[in-house]
């Protein structure tokens, strides 16, 4: 057959014109010009959070939220080391006063046992503003524009489907009287309150109150639709409550049970946030849940940041509050803080930033992709272990090395107090609590053949990126009480010590152990059938995990346990965890406080997750262990306290409710340009002490990512060369033609039919 190809002027300005728009495209994510405004950008790795309401709120990617847009009355000091409570929505730093069952004055250092209540006066600092919202917008005569008098009006709401779509807004002031509501807001029966029962058995009145509001809420949902999202307003204005008051209008009285220090470590968490009564009102109106009006998603503030977009599963954005009152920058640190610039904008108003967005990115090479070229000036805003990775990478490769030396990528080593383990659900009868004193031995067995296979030590070699210290108890090193680390200390359980030297118990001990529990083999030795247990990894299987998981997996092969992997998303876990439907689970805790109480009530018994909604994922319960911990709660740091910390360690070492996991090292990976960065996993309102050089990023930006322009000149150069032989190879055809003619454009038919040439 014979085809012509005809190629002119026109074909060759389509390639060239085709080269010159790819050499327009960028790979840039934001908008055009975003590098030289003063907007933050940040990747999550998760989805979004599901609790962005303070009360329900507690867990690590809810904390770039919530603790922008919220202030407990306290918070910590950015800069001093050991970290220190500061006053944030309070004037002061409240110290206790304790009385006894006569309600004497007692004196500072009275035994624990002859204190009946501790009673703390927070004094609260006057001008504090909510940030602009509809739940506060009032006309002339001073009523609630928004908050309707008619709920089942219908379309009331028109095409609004957030608070930002409402055409006026409005503010009031901060009082004492919304801390009040907020620990009230802990036992409404509808929110889901991680801390409830801890509260409920420090603050006096609250478990009762609980018990009122339950019973009031019935009657308000009598007859209503159980499936509906609607649910009417339960004002729990209209009860009070004895442990919390407002004696006066910017005077907060909390009165706790006994003596517990760490009370003052609970008002810098946004469980203490102030929520105001209006907010619960405005998004408690028919249509609101449905169109996702809620706190959980659009808090209600006072703090330096507000909500200005959610888009689930996307991208979330905060903007700066106009309301906001500027605190000042720090003007004190610690040392070497001055020398590394942390200091330079001492009394200035905050905060620096104008706007943050933060975008789902759940692929790790994406992730670290868009932070190497620029686009990320955090690559993940909450998280303290990215910079490993960069770490890693530098230690491999002379290249990379260089490469982001001369970026300037920040990347400095820290320590920091959180764990990661992988633990059991007790409320299992495989592996929890057996019906008989010979099953429930029998299962601690199980778990102790289970916490010598998994390997931590290994894992850290494994994946150096997540590597960290095996851990020997619950408690983090660094904080008051912790013995890891120290000469002689070390898990019976899962290690020995050999030639003075502490090592993993050998494979066999926990094959042992797993026969003596009546799977020898990894098999029932009653029925034969192998034991297959469900794991529950909280995090979508990806590229980027799936080693992970598949390492755990290997680890319960050793010992012939087939484990089912069950990855989910964080909310998906949670709703696990509400009904006990788990068995082994990985998880991890990032400390909220400097003090070893924050780790062990994890494992305290009235603290458990499914039937008390609390943060004990093991749902552990012992009489032994619990004992130490109440008398642990109630001591200052000293002997007596580290004594009792001892024993309530070794007690869970054997129980083994944990594997006891690791204890991470930190690196976090941030840009040059932003400025006053000082990790700490503790500190969680960094937002508006951060400052960008935008006029560096921009520069930096467009250096790293110039078009590389040869291989698209070499196309357009082979373009145009195979263009001119084929209009060279056509003129030669023509010259060939015994008339000079030209030849048809398509051959003729018979031609065509008969395939001759």
């Amino acid at each position: 057959m014979i085809y012509r190809v005809r190629v002119g002027i026109g074909g060759v300005a389509a390639v060239l014109g085709c080269a010159a728009w790819l050499a327009g495209c960028n790979n840039n994510p934001w908008p055009e010009r975003s590098a030289s405004t003063n907007t933050l950008y940040s990747g999550m790795i998760q989805t979004t959070p599901r609790h962005l309401d303070p009360v329900s709120s507690y867990w690590s990617n809810d904390t770039p939220y919530t603790y922008q847009i919220y202030e407990p009355p306290y918070g910590y000091h950015y800069l001093k080391r050991p970290i220190q409570l500061a006053p944030k929505s309070a004037a002061v730093v409240a110290k206790p006063r304790f009385i006894d069952k006569d309600g004497h004055a007692l004196p500072d250092d009275a035994p624990p046992e002859q204190i009946a209540e501790s009673i703390y006066d927070v004094p609260i600092k006057k001008g504090i503003l909510y940030q602009p919202h509809p739940a506060f917008a009032k006309d002339a005569q001073g009523k609630y524009l928004f908050h309707t008098d008619h709920p089942q009006q219908q379309g009331w709401l028109g095409n609004r489907a957030t608070p930002v779509d409402f055409e006026q807004t409005g503010t009031r002031e901060l009082v004492a009287e919304d801390f009040v509501y907020t620990l009230k807001r802990h036992v409404h029966p509808r929110l889901h309150a991680p801390v409830a029962s801890v509260f409920a058995d420090l603050v006096i009145g609250l478990k009762e109150l609980g018990v009122i509001a339950k019973a009031e809420d019935q009657k308000l949902l009598a007859g209503h639709d159980p499936a509906s999202l609607d649910k009417p307003f339960l004002d729990l204005r209209r009860w009070p409550l004895a442990g919390a008051s407002a004696p006066e209008k910017h005077l907060l009285r909390i009165r706790i049970k006994g003596k517990y220090p760490q009370w003052s470590y609970w008002m810098q968490m946004t469980f203490m946030a102030p929520v105001p009564w209006e907010a619960d009102a405005f998004y408690a109106q028919p249509g609101m849940a449905q169109r996702g009006m809620t706190l959980d998603r659009w808090p209600v503030g006072t703090g330096p940041y507000m909500m200005s977009e959610y888009i689930q599963d996307r991208r979330i954005t905060m903007v700066r509050n106009p309301n906001y009152r500027g605190e000042p920058y720090p003007c004190e640190g610690a040392p070497g803080d001055k020398e590394a610039g942390l200091l330079d904008d001492c009394g200035k108003p905050t905060p620096f930033i104008d706007k943050m967005v933060l975008t789902v990115d759940r692929e790790g090479t994406s992730l670290k992709n868009k932070f190497r070229q620029g686009y990320y000036d955090i690559e993940v805003y909450e998280r303290s272990d990215t910079g490993k990775d960069y770490l890693i990478d530098m230690m491999d490769s002379e290249r990379v090395n260089a490469e982001y030396a001369e970026k300037g990528f920040q990347l400095k080593p820290f320590s920091d107090v959180n764990v990661y383990y992988i633990a059991f659900n007790l409320l299992d009868p495989t592996l929890g609590y057996g019906q008989t004193p010979e099953q429930d031995e029998r299962n601690r067995k199980l778990r102790h053949a289970i916490s010598i296979a998994i390997d931590w030590e290994v894992y850290s070699k494994t994946f150096p990126r997540r590597s960290g210290d095996a851990a020997m108890g619950p408690v983090a090193p660094g904080v008051f009480g912790s013995r890891e680390g120290q000469p002689g200390f070390f898990n019976p359980v899962t290690h020995r010590l050999v030639n003075g030297k502490v090592e993993r118990r050998p494979i066999d001990d926990a094959k042992r152990l797993l026969a003596e529990a009546g799977y020898p083999s990894g098999r029932d030795a009653k029925t034969g059938k192998p034991l297959v247990m469900n794991y529950d990894y909280y995090s979508a299987p990806n590229p980027g995990n799936k080693p992970e998981i598949d390492w755990v997996v290997r680890q319960f092969d050793k010992i012939d346990i087939q484990l089912e992997v069950r990855a989910t998303d964080n909310p998906q876990f949670q709703d696990k965890a509400k009904k006990g439907s788990y068995q082994v689970f990985w998880l991890g805790w990032n400390a909220d406080y400097p003090d070893a109480e924050n780790f062990l009530f994890l494992l305290y018994g009235p603290n458990g997750k499914t039937k008390y909604q609390g943060e004990n994922y093991s749902n552990y319960a012992s009489p032994a262990y619990d004992k130490l911990f109440e008398r642990i709660k109630s001591l200052d740091d000293g002997d007596e306290k580290q004594r009792l910390i001892d024993e309530a360690v070794k007690v869970a070492q054997q129980d083994a409710p944990w594997t006891m996991g690791f204890f991470p090292h930190a690196s976090a990976a941030s840009q040059r340009w932003v400025k006053n960065l000082k990790y700490a996993l503790l500190i969680r309102d960094t937002g508006r002490y951060l400052r960008l050089d935008t006029a560096d990023r921009a520069a930096a930006i467009q250096a790293w990512n110039r078009p590389v322009w040869w291989p698209l000149w070499l196309l357009v150069v082979a373009l145009i060369g195979v263009a001119w032989f084929a209009w060279h190879n056509l003129r030669r055809r023509d010259r060939m033609n015994g008339r000079g003619q030209t030849l048809p454009d398509r051959e003729p038919p018979a031609l065509a039919a008969s395939g001759r040439g």
